[in-house]
C-alpha cells in the first residue's frame, strides 16, 4: 500500500467531514517528522487557518482524534506549535518493506513513451581529458541515468571538437618538435601525446612573443595601442591574440595550417587523421575507466558547415539580416540581447550556425522530446542566442532544450590552463585516487582470503567512488574547488563512506546463511526501523525530483542521508543477535532494502558498490 496516498486520501475525507471543506491538492502537505518528535509524518495544518477560521492548534487536535478513531493508518498524534504529527500503524511500514523487497526495479518508473537526449562531454583532440571535463561526465551520465530512471528512452551525445585552430597548434608543434614520435615508440598515452605538443606550441609562442616584446616592433605596438598608463605588462597580456593573428611566424604557420585543411589538402588531412586517431584511442580508455559511454557522436569536422540552409531559409522569412560587408546577424533586442552574427562576411560559419544545423539535424534523427546540453557556465550567454534564435525559427523542439550550466572546477592554486599544463590529468588523477583507496585499505585490513585481482577490483570502485561522490554532492551550478587530499577522505560525506554501508549489510548477509524465523504484519517496529523505512520509500520521488532539477547531487545527498541513517542503526541495534528470531528475520529484510536502495542509487551516480572494503 502506498502510505502517503493513503494518509492523503485519509486526511481530505477527515477534513471534509469535520469542516465541511474540500481541501486542495497544494495544501496537502505531508513530510517525515523531524526526528525531534514522536510521529512518522506530519501535515502542516497552517494553509487551513484562514479558510476554516480555526487556530492550528484547534484544527490539529481535532483532524489528529478523527485520525485516530477512523484511519487504517493512523494510531496516534500530537500537536507542535501548528504541525500535526502523525503515528502510523507498524503493518503499513512492514508493506512498504515487503514492497521495495519485492520488486527488483524498485525506484525506477513506468516507461512514458519519451525520448530524452544530453550531450556532454564534447572535448577537443587537442589535449587529454581533465579533471574540468571529469564534472561535465559525470554530471552527464548521471543526468542520463536519472531520465532512464524516470521512464524515459535517453540518448547520450557528444560533440567532438577536431578542428579548428587549436588542433592545427598540436599538429604544427608535432611536425617542428615531435622528430616522429607517436604513442607506440614513447609509451605515451595518445591524447597525452598529442596535449604535449600542444603545451610545446604554447612555450614555443611565448618565446617568440617575449623576443617580439623586447623588439622595436614590440615597442612601437605598445606606443602606438597602449591605453594611457597601461603598464607594459598588462598591454601584453592584453595584445597577445592581436600578436598571434597579425605577427607571430607562429601563428601565421597554424592559420596556414587551418586552410590547408579546409582545402583539403592531402598531407595536411593525413597529419590530422592520424593525431585524431590518437587522441580518440586515448579518449575510449579514459571513458571506459570512468564507466561511460555514448550512443550518437557528432565531429564538427562533419558539422561546421551545417546551418548555412538554416541561414539562408531565416533570411527569406526575414529572422535574420545582411550587412554592407555581406555578413548575417539577427536581432535578440526584443529578448532582452543584442544583435548576434551568425555568419561571418566571407560566408563562414561561426560557432553559433553549426549548432543551429546539429540540432536541427539531431531533431529530424531522433525527435527527442527533451534535449539537455552540459556545458560550463562560461557558455550561458551563447545557448540563451542559440534558444531563441531557434524560437525566432519557429522550431518545434525549440522549447524542450535546456542548457545544464555548472560551476567551473578549480585548483586549491588556482584555475586550471590547458595550454600551459596546469591541469589535473584525468587518467592521472584516477590512478591517484585508487592508490589513495588501496594505501588506506591495506592499512585497516579486512581483505586477507582475496585474490590480487579482486582486491584490485576493490581499490578501484572505492576511489572512484571517492572522486565521483566529490563532484556530484555539489550543486551543477556552483563552481567548486578540488581539493585532492579532501576527495579520497574515506570518512564524513563522502562516496566510501555510503560504500561502507552497503559493505556491512553484505556481511550481515553472509554470516546469516537464511533467515531465522518469519515476522507477521503485526510485528513491532523501533522508531529508527520505521524512521529507515519512511526514507526508503522516498526514494522514487527522490528520482523525479532529480530529474526535474536535473541535479544529481539530490540523489547524492539522499544517499549519504541513508547511510547516515543505517551506520547509526547498526550501531544501536543488533541485529543478527537480536532477542527473537521473528526480529533477526525482520531487520535482515531491513538490511536488504537499504541495500536495494544503496545499490541502485549510486548506480545512477556512475558508482559502483563492493562487497568487501
Amino acid at each position: 500500500m502506498d502510505i502517503l496516498s493513503g494518509l492523503a486520501a485519509d486526511i481530505k475525507n477527515q477534513v471534509q467531514h469535520l469542516f465541511d471543506y474540500e481541501i486542495s491538492q497544494e495544501h496537502l502537505i505531508i513530510n517525515p517528522t523531524n526526528k525531534e518528535f514522536e510521529g512518522d509524518y506530519t501535515f502542516v495544518v497552517f494553509p487551513l487557518v484562514k479558510q476554516l477560521k480555526k487556530s492550528p492548534q484547534d484544527i490539529a487536535d481535532g483532524l489528529g482524534k478523527a485520525l485516530v478513531a477512523e484511519s487504517q493508518l493512523v494510531t496516534g498524534y500530537n500537536v507542535v506549535k501548528g504541525f500535526l504529527n502523525l503515528s502510523i500503524d507498524s503493518k503499513y511500514f512492514l508493506s512498504v518493506l515487503k514492497g521495495i523487497l519485492g520488486d527488483e526495479n524498485y525506484g525506477q518508473h513506468p516507461d512514458n513513451g519519451q525520448t530524452f537526449m544530453i550531450e556532454y562531454s564534447s572535448p577537443n583532440t587537442n589535449k587529454p581529458l581533465h579533471l574540468g571535463h571529469i564534472r561535465n561526465i559525470l554530471l552527464g551520465w548521471s543526468v542520463a541515468k536519472i531520465a532512464s530512471a524516470n521512464g524515459y528512452k535517453v540518448i547520450k551525445t557528444k560533440v567532438v571538437n577536431d578542428r579548428g585552430i587549436a588542433i592545427c597548434k598540436s599538429m604544427l608543434a608535432w611536425k617542428k618538435f615531435a622528430d616522429g614520435e607517436t604513442p607506440e615508440s614513447s609509451g605515451i598515452k595518445g591524447d597525452h601525446l598529442v596535449g604535449k605538443y600542444y603545451v610545446e606550441f604554447e612555450k614555443a609562442f611565448q618565446s617568440e612573443y617575449k623576443s617580439w616584446q623586447a623588439s622595436d616592433d614590440g615597442a612601437q605596438a605598445y606606443k602606438e595601442n597602449g591605453k594611457e598608463g597601461e603598464l607594459e605588462e598588462n598591454f601584453y597580456k592584453r595584445y597577445k591574440n592581436t600578436y598571434f593573428n597579425q605577427f607571430s611566424a607562429l601563428g601565421k604557420e597554424a592559420r596556414e595550417m587551418l586552410i590547408a585543411w579546409e582545402d583539403n589538402q592531402q598531407e595536411t588531412r593525413s597529419l590530422w587523421e592520424t593525431m585524431n586517431g590518437w587522441v580518440y584511442d586515448g579518449f575510449a580508455t579514459t571513458y571506459k575507466a570512468l564507466g561511460v559511454e555514448f550512443d550518437d557522436i557528432v565531429y564538427e569536422s562533419d558539422t561546421y558547415l551545417l546551418g548555412k540552409d538554416t541561414i539562408s531559409d531565416g533570411l527569406e522569412t526575414g529572422v535574420f539580416y545582411k550587412k554592407e560587408d555581406n555578413s548575417v546577424w539577427v536581432d535578440l533586442e526584443d529578448v532582452g540581447m543584442d544583435h548576434k552574427i551568425v555568419l561571418r562576411s566571407d560566408g563562414t560559419s561561426v560557432y553559433i550556425t553549426q549548432d543551429l544545423g546539429t540540432a536541427a539535424v539531431r531533431y529530424d534523427k531522433y525527435k527527442f522530446d527533451r534535449q539537455v546540453y552540459v556545458v560550463a557556465d562560461e557558455q550561458e550567454y551563447h545557448f540563451q542566442v542559440l534558444f531563441n534564435i531557434l524560437k525566432k525559427l519557429g522550431a518545434e523542439y525549440a522549447d524542450n532544450l535546456y542548457h545544464l550550466s555548472y560551476g567551473m572546477v578549480d585548483l586549491t592554486t588556482g584555475k586550471m590552463k590547458s595550454r600551459e599544463g596546469t591541469v589535473v590529468d584525468a587518467d592521472v588523477l584516477m590512478e591517484q585516487v585508487i592508490e589513495t583507496a588501496r594505501d588506506s585499505a591495506e592499512e585497516r585490513g579486512g581483505l586477507e582470503g582475496l585474490q590480487e585481482s579482486e582486491k584490485a577490483d576493490i581499490y578501484r570502485k572505492i576511489g572512484l567512488a571517492a572522486l565521483k561522490y566529490f563532484l556530484i554532492k555539489i550543486n551543477p551550478r556552483k563552481r567548486m574547488v578540488f581539493d585532492p587530499k579532501e576527495s579520497v577522505d574515506m570518512q564524513g560525506t563522502t562516496g566510501p563512506y555510503i560504500q561502507n554501508a552497503y559493505v556491512r549489510i553484505q556481511s550481515i548477509l553472509r554470516k546469516a546463511n537464511g533467515e531465522k524465523g518469519a515476522y507477521s504484519d503485526d510485528t513491532a517496529l523501533e522508531n529508527a526501523e520505521k524512521d529507515i523505512l519512511v526514507m526508503l520509500l522516498s526514494y522514487p520521488d527522490v528520482i523525479k525530483e532529480a530529474f526535474a532539477k536535473y541535479d544529481p547531487s539530490t540523489v547524492a545527498n539522499y544517499m549519504y542521508s541513508v547511510a547516515k541513517s543505517f551506520h547509526k542503526y547498526y550501531h544501536d541495534y543488533r541485529i543478527l543477535s537480536a532477542e527473537t528470531d521473528e526480529t533477526v528475520s525482520l531487520r535482515i529484510d531491513i538490511c536488504k532494502a537499504v541495500a536495494r536502495v544503496l545499490e541502485k542509487g549510486m548506480d545512477l551516480l556512475g558508482i559502483e558498490m563492493p562487497s568487501y572494503m
